[in-house]
């Protein structure tokens, strides 16, 4: 038997579906033929096949077909809730994420800026922008015509009411062009100095640092991720608590034990972690003959003959270990430096 296309929705019964299940309640059963007008009777079960006879259809109750039909609807409700929760709860974090990252301002966290130019261009539209602090980190020496140019950013920056804070090395003490640059800022400035210092770092309202990103720093890093200007906030505040302040600057410190000098000390602790004269001068700050001078004293005064013996003899003169009584006024003034 043909019949035309069966085109209704699924949940749909036809005219023709309809007039065929009256049949079958009336009759009790029809022929399968007379059923292919209306295979929307077989998709919702209100006919099965007669089991004594294959060639008839004999009619469900309708009020047992609908419950079945409803509680698969039912089943499929809940698997898509459940689905629907799955999906909210693998979300979520993204979603914290996402508002994280929207709170942010979109300035980059972190930029690279190449040549010193634009490095100093950089730092200075930073400066010109602070309303709070300035905090420095300046290893070694600085050159006289840099400590110019930065001179009056500083003091107008201080004029603002900003404080500033600097950690130079030791040597610095004994730089004049340092020291009248230190002079001649007026404000809420303080210097402090310290055998060892970290690389350079300009630090300004806890916001933006700049740090090189090359050893001869023609090349630095702009840094605005507030973790990491945490980390260096904290390295610095560190550094400051073990520092000596730079002023009144003493012309000599006292001998420490045994004739040997802070200084020379601090030497001498280098020298046992097997450092050479260049690198012991780098990481103080100070040129190669100086720190020469300072070893030969050393060998001059615990009676050392070779650079081997005199390691051997530091070590065993205790000069490394640590004062058993509190140094006056928080911390020694470190000496002057020793003429080539």
């Amino acid at each position: 038997m043909t019949t035309e296309a069966h085109t209704h929705g699924a949940e749909e019964l036809c005219a023709a579906g309809t007039a065929v299940y009256s049949r079958a309640l009336r009759e009790g059963r029809v022929k399968v033929e007379d059923a292919g007008c209306a295979p929307c009777l077989l998709d919702f079960g209100l006919l099965h096949t007669d089991p004594d006879d294959g060639q008839w259809l004999c009619p469900v109750p309708p009020a047992l077909v609908l419950p079945g039909l409803l509680r698969g609807i039912e089943a499929e409700i809940a698997h898509q809730r459940r689905r629907e929760s799955k999906l909210a709860d693998t979300f979520a974090p993204l979603m914290e994420l996402d508002a994280q990252r929207a709170a942010v301002r979109s300035t980059p966290m972190l930029s690279v800026l190449m040549g010193s130019q634009r490095i100093n261009s950089a730092i200075a539209e930073a400066m010109a922008a602070s309303s709070q602090e300035l905090l420095t980190v300046q290893p070694g020496q600085r050159p006289p015509t840099l400590q110019t140019s930065v001179l009056s950013q500083e003091q107008q920056l201080l004029s603002r009411g900003c404080r500033m804070r600097t950690l130079y090395q030791h040597t610095a003490r004994h730089s004049p062009a340092a020291v009248a640059h230190c002079e001649q800022l007026r404000g809420d400035v303080e210097v402090r100095t310290l055998d060892e210092v970290t690389e350079r770092l300009v630090l300004l309202d806890r916001t933006v640092a700049f740090i090189p990103a090359n050893s001869d720093r023609t090349v630095a890093l702009e840094i605005r991720h507030p973790a990491l200007i945490s980390y260096l906030v904290t390295t610095f505040e560190r550094l400051w608590r073990l520092a000596t302040p730079m002023f009144p600057v003493a012309a000599h410190q006292p001998p420490a034990k045994g004739g040997v000098t802070s200084r020379q000390r601090t030497i001498a602790a280098l020298l046992i972690e097997g450092h050479t004269d260049a690198v012991i001068a780098e990481r103080l700050g100070m040129n190669i003959r100086t720190v020469r001078v300072h070893i030969a004293k050393l060998a001059t005064t615990l009676g050392s003959d070779s650079r081997a013996q005199l390691g051997y003899l530091i070590g065993q003169s205790g000069m490394l270990e640590p004062d058993p009584e509190p140094e006056a006024e928080g911390r020694p003034e470190p000496e002057a430096e020793p003429t080539p």
